[in-house]
């Protein structure tokens, strides 16, 4: 994410004094019930939904993931690049390409 739509997700929240409703626990909650919503938009066909639906919920996912590493004092890049250094050695290239099996099963 850009700094400055990081930097506007912060004053959105600190212009509504909101920080103090979030907890990691309820930005937590958030974040599913968001996650809940964006699949919503796909419940009963998978090849017709709103786009723009769709887009608004993605938003509100990623709001509320940005919310909850400001207040873990996360930096996205440093835990994505963590996770990815996992999943690469955990499917290797030459056991999981094609393959939608689990790490445990290749």
């Amino acid at each position: 994410m850009k700094q400055e739509t990081i930097d506007r997700i912060r004053k959105f929240t600190e212009d509504r004094d909101w920080d103090q409703f979030h907890s990691p626990a309820n930005l937590a909650k958030s974040i599913v019930i968001e996650a809940a919503e964006l699949l919503e938009c796909f419940q009963w066909n998978d090849e017709e939904y709103d786009l723009q639906h769709v887009k608004e919920e993605i938003a509100d996912v990623m709001v509320y993931c940005q919310n909850l590493l400001d207040k873990l004092g996360l930096d996205a890049d440093e835990i994505i690049n963590m996770k990815m250094a996992q999943n690469e050695a955990k499917y290797p290239v030459e056991k999981a390409k094609g393959s939608a099996a689990k790490y445990n099963q290749l």
